[in-house]
C-alpha cells in the first residue's frame, strides 16, 4: 500500500488521485516544479460570464454571496468553462465586516455603501468579533465546491484590513482616500484600533474558510497602492502580517496582492505571503528582485489587454510567461480582475496558451 500527499491510499500500480495538494497551482505556490505555470484569473467567477449574469439578474450581490447554491455554481462556472487551474470563492470583501455588524450594501454600479462610517471609537467597538456561525453559508459553500473541485484548488479570499478600514471610513470606494488618511494622520491611536479589529475580523473569516477545505487563501490590499512606503511599514503591514502570519500554521499557502503597489512590494513580501501578487505595472523579474528569491509571484498581465487583437494577447502572454521564469514560482494571472467586457473565449484561449508554452516534460520536473 501506498499513501500519496493527500491522505490518499491506494494499491501500487493503480491510478488514483492525486488531489489538491499536488496540484500545478499548490506546486507553483510552494516554489516546486510542476507540468505547467498554473493560471486563474482575479474576478473569473463574474461579470465577464453570461451564465453569471443569468444568475445574478435578479439577486442582489449580498444575498447571492450568502446562498450556498449560488456561491457553489458560481466559483465553477469559469472552471467548468476556462480550465483554470485553480478555483476562487465567489464572495465580496464586506462580507465578514457585515457578519460583524457593520450596516452596509453593495450598490450596483457603486460597489460597498456603509450606512454609519467610522468616525470614533465607539464606532470601532461595535464591529464585533465573528465566529463560524456568522458566516456559516461561506463554510457550507466552501464543503460543498471541495466535493465539486476534486483535484482542482479552491481559492479563499478576504479583504486586507487597510482596505476594509477605507471602506469603513469614506462610507463607499474612493480616488482620493481622505477621509481615510485624515483619520490615519490625525488620530494613529484610533485607526490602528479599527485595523486590530478588522485583523482579527479578516483572520477569523479566513479560518472558516481553511477550516472549511479550501487549498490557499488571498489577502486582497486593493487600496494600498495609494500609501507611501513609509506609511505602509506604520499603518497597514502590523495589521496585514497579525492576518498573514496568523495562518502560519494553517498549513496552506498564503497569497498578498495589492494594486498600484510597486515601490511597496518588498515591505507586502515581509508580511507573511508565500506568494506576492504583482499588478500590471511592474515587470514580473523586476518585481522578484524587490521581493527576494523566496516568494513566489503571481500576475501580471494588464486586464485591458484582453481586449485587443489576439496577435497582441498572445505576445503578451508570451512575454510575462518568460518574465515569470526568473521567480522560484509563477502563478500566472492578470495585473487586477477581469473587466466586464471580456470575451470569455479569449480567457479561455489564454489558458490553453499559457499551458501549452509553459508545458515541461515529465522526465525534465
Amino acid at each position: 500500500m501506498t499513501t500519496d500527499t493527500t491522505g490518499t491510499v491506494a494499491r501500487d500500480g493503480e491510478s488514483r488521485p492525486r488531489g489538491p495538494a499536488d496540484s500545478p497551482f499548490i506546486r507553483a505556490c510552494r516554489r516546486r516544479p510542476g507540468p505547467h505555470t498554473p493560471v486563474w484569473f482575479m474576478r473569473q467567477a463574474g461579470r465577464s460570464l453570461p451564465e453569471y449574469r443569468e444568475i445574478r439578474a435578479t439577486v442582489p450581490m449580498l444575498e447571492s454571496c450568502r446562498r450556498p447554491d449560488l456561491v457553489t455554481e458560481i466559483t465553477l462556472q469559469p472552471v467548468r468553462r476556462h480550465g483554470v487551474d485553480a478555483a476562487i470563492l465567489f464572495s465580496d470583501i464586506v462580507v465578514p465586516v457585515a457578519a460583524a455588524g457593520v450596516d452596509l450594501d453593495i450598490v450596483p454600479g457603486t460597489g460597498p455603501v456603509v450606512a454609519e462610517p467610522i468616525r470614533t471609537a465607539a464606532d470601532v467597538e461595535r464591529i464585533r468579533l465573528i465566529t463560524r456561525e456568522d458566516v456559516s453559508y461561506v463554510d457550507e459553500a466552501v464543503r460543498q465546491l471541495v466535493v465539486e473541485l476534486g483535484d482542482t484548488p479552491l481559492i479563499g479570499f478576504a479583504g486586507a484590513p487597510f482596505t476594509l478600514a477605507s471602506y469603513l471610513v469614506e462610507g463607499g470606494p474612493s480616488r482620493t482616500h481622505a477621509k481615510t488618511k485624515a483619520l490615519m494622520y490625525g488620530n494613529p491611536e484610533l485607526w490602528h484600533a479599527l485595523c486590530g479589529r478588522l485583523a482579527e475580523v479578516t483572520l477569523a473569516f479566513l479560518r472558516v474558510q481553511i477550516d472549511a477545505g479550501v487549498s490557499a487563501v488571498q489577502l486582497f490590499d486593493s487600496w494600498a497602492g495609494a500609501l507611501s512606503e513609509a506609511d505602509y511599514r506604520r499603518f497597514v503591514l502590523p495589521h496585514s502580517t497579525a492576518v498573514l502570519s496568523g495562518l502560519a500554521d494553517a498549513g496552506v499557502p498564503r497569497i498578498h496582492f495589492g494594486v498600484g503597489t510597486a515601490e511597496l512590494l518588498g515591505a507586502m513580501g515581509e508580511a507573511g505571503a508565500d506568494v506576492v501578487g504583482v499588478d500590471w505595472r511592474t515587470p514580473l523579474d523586476v518585481a522578484t528582485g524587490r521581493i527576494g528569491p523566496d516568494k513566489a509571484v503571481q500576475g501580471n498581465l494588464d486586464p485591458t489587454v484582453l481586449l485587443a487583437p489576439w496577435p497582441v494577447v498572445e505576445a503578451e502572454v508570451r512575454r510575462i510567461l518568460e518574465q515569470g521564469k526568473a521567480a522560484p514560482g509563477h502563478v500566472f494571472n492578470l495585473g487586477h480582475g477581469v473587466l466586464p467586457e471580456t470575451d470569455p473565449e479569449v480567457l479561455t484561449r489564454v489558458v490553453a496558451l499559457v499551458h501549452e508554452v509553459s508545458s515541461r516534460r515529465a522526465d525534465q520536473g
